[in-house]
């Protein structure tokens, strides 16, 4: 099997530098959309031969060093009890959003074999395709940007409603970032027991907090989701955006890898880290949409800054964009794998 990325996972060394790309299976590849075009967001994600179809797309594209399951991180939330559509052009909408110490009692922590079965089938079907081939990746929202989603109702600028219950219901803060540090850190020790070999803990919205609303409200609850997964023997990579002020919280908060956006230097945030954790990343979205020219030496400038050593991943600093070329994929993945340092 092509273990590159989870040996890179251990900081171990590697033949060249791993590369697998954050929304890899997306609205940029045409054969995505053909499926989307049949079937809902919530019913691909739902149906698990849909969402093995679709894990297993860009693999057949590009010589990609790991999978990631089809899935997204809000219907961990429904298993919870939140009323969540996937609406036309908006986006998420949560209809029940939490207002009130008295929503965040009434929600539910069922198992995740109870609450998210498809996606661990999913998995499970997954890697049977592709054993001894290419490792698989699970993953899910961390217990903050799965907060931020309910109270909020959906996606947000500011975060306002989010930080006034932060700050304004303490005792109910802490109830619910107990209940989704549980949540998430069993989803992801469930995913590796159904066969995942590495998973990631999301919190897309950490970078709305200051380092000291992290440590105070964030932290010990990252910490615990993470404990959690590790208990299950995979390697855990902690990822966040916006966070290039605080990377040595997210360290304490723990992972075997780190996952940085652009908006640090790789090599300053590695020094900051210490060198004995791997580092994920960092290569702006953005330069995939230029010319592939350019975007190579970006991502040159991203792997020299990584010199060679054992633990870097290579990956973007979020998501790949809908209208990404996939031929710039193609020469991302070529580029990176014929590197030398």
């Amino acid at each position: 099997m092509n273990d590159r990325f989870l040996r890179a996972c251990r900081c171990e060394p590697v033949d060249r530098t791993p590369i697998w790309i954050m929304r890899q299976a997306g609205r940029y590849l045409p054969e995505y959309r053909a499926v989307r075009e049949k079937h809902s967001m919530i019913d691909t994600i739902r149906t698990p031969e849909l969402a093995v179809q679709v894990t297993l797309q860009p693999l057949q594209r590009f010589e990609l060093d790991a999978a990631i399951i089809f899935a997204d991180i809000l219907p961990l939330l429904m298993a919870a009890g939140i009323d969540l559509e996937y609406a036309a052009g908006e986006g998420p909408l949560i209809h029940n959003p939490l207002r009130t110490p008295a929503d965040v009692a009434a929600l539910r922590v069922p198992p995740a074999e109870e609450g998210v079965p498809f996606t661990l089938e999913a998995i499970r079907l997954v890697r049977r395709e592709l054993e001894g081939k290419t490792p698989l990746i699970g993953f899910s929202g961390a217990p903050f940007t799965l907060a931020a989603y309910a109270i909020e109702g959906g996606s947000s600028r500011d975060y306002k409603r989010t930080k006034q219950f932060m700050y304004g219901q303490p005792a109910a803060w802490q109830d619910l970032m107990g209940k989704l540090a549980q949540l998430a850190g069993d989803y992801l020790a469930a995913q590796v027991r159904a066969g995942a070999q590495a998973v990631q803990l999301f919190d897309s919205w950490a970078g709305a907090l200051s380092p000291a609303d992290y440590r105070a409200y964030v932290l010990p609850y990252t910490q615990r989701a993470i404990a959690i997964a590790a208990s299950a023997g995979a390697p855990v990579i902690n990822f966040s955006t916006g966070t290039g002020g605080m990377v040595e919280v997210l360290r304490q908060a723990g992972g075997d890898v780190i996952g940085i956006d652009w908006r640090v230097d790789l090599d300053v945030a590695w020094e900051r880290i210490g060198h004995d954790v791997a580092l994920q990343g960092n290569l702006d979205p953005i330069a995939l949409l230029g010319p592939a020219p350019e975007m190579c030496e970006r991502a040159g400038d991203v792997l020299r800054r990584a010199g060679g050593r054992p633990g870097h991943i290579f990956n973007l600093g979020h998501g790949v964009l809908p209208e990404t070329p996939p031929e710039n994929v193609q020469a991302l993945v070529e580029f990176v794998h014929g590197w030398r340092a």
